[in-house]
């Protein structure tokens, strides 16, 4: 993999999952994860409601003790909800879960990719509900021009052998971000790869449709989840940019 692979030459660059974190990171002035239907949705449900989230990259005994550490309620899994415990990576649960000033979210995904720029550079966590908000926060900030260049990764999914399966709901989540920063900029800033994802997203012309039908979604819903499909499929419903701070947990941006 050569230099020709971080976009450079473009302020406002696209890429996936983990791995293109990690090479756009470094160059980059701001990081924002797209995660549509769990953790980025997830984190804007929490935050908007005044939850202070923390991202943890393991699901074992070790998020519980970091929970701890943090004076945090632990997220779990979707199926693993009580009455006890009923804050989970369920964005519909999380909007009727009691309220908790703290939360720890498990997500290898978003986690990971949340780590890979370093503690002074803005990571966002961007949805299809917060798209436009993020862009338009990115443009007043001065990101994705060429003295402060922004990075936009679509977390994507993971096939059986742990290979990235790339996710139409995070292309169409990076998309509409980065449309708003076209908008802003008049396109000229945007690298082929960003100006894809843009494309997608303003040539979807019922965006919860998409979601409903794509696999990740059918996943979903046929797996007793059809309320996270339409809670992430709620565009530009939050106003709510959540930032994380100095590595540790996402807050509403100032």
């Amino acid at each position: 993999m050569t230099n020709a692979h971080l976009q450079t030459p473009h302020p406002t660059r696209f890429d996936w999952g983990p791995t293109g974190a990690t090479r756009l990171a470094p160059a980059a002035h701001a990081l924002v994860i797209v995660d549509v239907l769990s953790f980025t949705t997830s984190v804007t449900v929490a935050v908007e409601a005044g939850t202070r989230v923390y991202p943890y990259p393991w699901r074992d005994d070790t998020a519980t003790a970091y929970a701890e550490q943090h004076a945090a309620d632990l997220a779990v899994g979707r199926r693993q909800a009580t009455p006890d415990s009923p804050w989970s990576l369920s964005p519909a649960a999380l909007r009727t879960a009691p309220f908790t000033p703290r939360l720890v979210l498990p997500s290898p995904n978003g986690s990971a990719i949340s780590a890979a720029a370093d503690r002074n550079t803005p990571v966002i966590a961007a949805s299809l509900r917060n798209a436009t908000a993020v862009g338009n926060w990115l443009a007043a900030h001065g990101y994705g021009t060429p003295d402060h260049p922004v990075a936009v990764i679509a977390a994507g999914e993971r096939w059986p052998d742990g290979s990235l399966r790339p996710a139409l709901e995070d292309l169409l989540g990076a998309g509409a971000v980065i449309d708003t920063l076209r908008r802003q900029t008049g396109g000229a800033t945007l690298s082929p790869e960003a100006t894809t994802a843009a494309t997608a997203f303003r040539h979807t012309e019922d965006i919860k449709a998409a979601l409903t039908a794509c696999a990740s979604g059918r996943e979903l819903i046929e797996g007793g989840f059809p309320e996270d499909v339409t809670v992430a499929a709620e565009l530009d419903a939050s106003t709510t940019v959540p930032v994380l701070t100095n590595g540790e947990a996402f807050t509403p941006a100032g």
